[in-house]
């Protein structure tokens, strides 16, 4: 538990000080007692179980002086804020790569599909946005809670010739992601190749993300074996390349995790573990309430025992 203004506890300073006046008021008062009182009487009074009866009273006082103390302070505790939902940011390569076949008809299409599931089973409370890479990196979709807007763009999509940008499509995704406050914010980066395009390098895009406490969740498209794409101007073929290191080091460092997929039913798992695993921020909540209407229950049980039916005389 924390407290929001710790400063008020210095208040249960005055305790001691209330128990003081009090014992001073209760011994100047059994003198005065005493000096119009005969032996006689008092040993028929039942001093030890009027003791305790008597007193009550002010205990009550005291834990109720307590709790307004501690709902002074504002009492915390750490909840999940899942009911705030988190900015979801897809990264996905559109690069020429991603025409291979191995994915039918292509890892694009298929990616398409997984993330479109994806889409459609997130919480409501998610914002979701979509940046897609090649050469460059663009906006397919902002961050937006309204679902359908999403699944329009991804629906969108065609298939790229360009290369392939991944510390652009990065940034351009943490960008996104940090445009709405007050969320965990999360990017799941899809890529097949080696980053060999664009302004940005993957690692200074890592940092980037680091800087603005961006989560960062990578997976890689491939297959088990080299996958032919095109014979180059000199007739020499050309494969897919998938550059795990890079996917790894830019999960770990943001603390994300890396999936290789290696078929379209492993790409869609990867998403629905991501999707049921979502993190979301911590935040404090006040119980500050509960402090003060447990003092207003004792206070009017003390006001019963002093003034009702079974009341204590003093």
């Amino acid at each position: 538990m924390e407290f929001g203004f710790i400063n008020a506890l210095f208040l249960f300073l005055l305790i001691p000080v209330l128990v003081f006046i009090y014992y001073k008021y209760n011994s100047n008062k059994k003198e005065s007692i005493l000096k119009f009182s005969t032996l006689k009487i008092i040993k028929k009074t039942n001093a030890k179980n009027n003791l305790i009866r008597k007193h009550i009273p002010f205990l009550l006082v005291i834990i109720v002086f307590s709790l307004i103390i501690i709902a002074l302070a504002n009492p915390q505790i750490v909840t999940l804020g899942s009911e705030k939902g988190v900015n979801l940011g897809i990264v996905l390569d559109g690069s020429e790569s991603m025409a291979a076949s191995d994915y039918e008809p292509t890892r694009l299409d298929a990616a398409k599909r997984a993330i479109t599931s994806l889409v459609t089973k997130t919480s409501e409370t998610n914002n979701v946005g979509v940046v897609l890479f090649e050469t460059g990196a663009g906006t397919i979709s902002y961050l937006t809670p309204v679902k359908q807007k999403t699944l329009d763009s991804i629906s969108s999509i065609q298939q790229g010739t360009g290369a392939t940008a991944i510390g652009d499509g990065l940034s351009l995704g943490i960008d996104m992601v940090s445009s709405i406050l007050d969320k965990k914010r999360v990017i799941i980066l899809l890529s097949d190749g080696i980053h060999n395009s664009g302004l940005v390098s993957p690692e200074q895009a890592t940092q980037y993300a680091i800087l603005n406490n961006v989560q960062v969740h990578t997976i890689g498209i491939g297959s088990n074996e080299p996958v032919y794409l095109r014979d180059d101007i000199y007739g020499d073929p050309q494969y897919a390349e998938l550059d795990e290191q890079t996917l790894q080091d830019i999960a770990s460092s943001t603390g994300g995790n890396y999936f290789k997929s290696l078929d379209e039913q492993g790409l869609n798992e990867i998403l629905l573990e991501l999707n049921t695993n979502l993190e979301y921020e911590t935040e404090l909540s006040t119980i500050r309430d509960w402090f003060i209407g447990s003092a207003i229950i004792i206070l009017l049980i003390d006001i019963y025992i002093i003034y009702g039916k079974f009341r204590i005389a003093a």
